[in-house]
């Protein structure tokens, strides 16, 4: 059984940073990628940022490139998002989630099985 934990959410000013945490346990060689989505009320959720675990280069939605920053670290089977000059528009919800084995789209979200239960990011102006 695959279990997703966030943490690190919070509240910043615009321009801020904040890093997002994802701790993982019960990964198996199926569970080949994982990433961050989000949804902001009213909203769909949408994908932020993917990684294949075994090494393939992540890929980012176009509104975030040059700002967040997806890394992992596989020996504590964590999974990070580094969100830099943040914007009012970053405001959402912030699920981590995984999925396998693969390949597949790393921004869409029917791609994904296991889900964690979220952690707000609200950026003010």
């Amino acid at each position: 059984q695959v279990q997703l934990v966030e943490s690190g959410g919070g509240s910043v000013q615009a321009g801020g940073s904040l890093k997002l945490s994802c701790a993982a346990s019960g990964l198996t060689y199926s569970t080949r990628y994982w990433g961050w989505f989000r949804q902001a009320p009213g909203k769909e959720r949408e994908g932020v940022a993917g990684i294949d675990r075994f090494g393939r280069p992540p890929t980012y939605t176009d509104s975030v490139k040059g700002r967040f920053t997806i890394s992992q670290d596989n020996a504590r089977n964590t999974l990070y998002l580094q969100m830099n000059s943040l914007k009012p528009e970053d405001t959402a919800m912030y699920y981590c989630a995984a999925g396998g084995p693969g390949p597949a789209n790393l921004l869409n979200r029917w791609n994904y099985g296991y889900w964690g239960q979220g952690t707000q990011v609200t950026v003010s102006s």
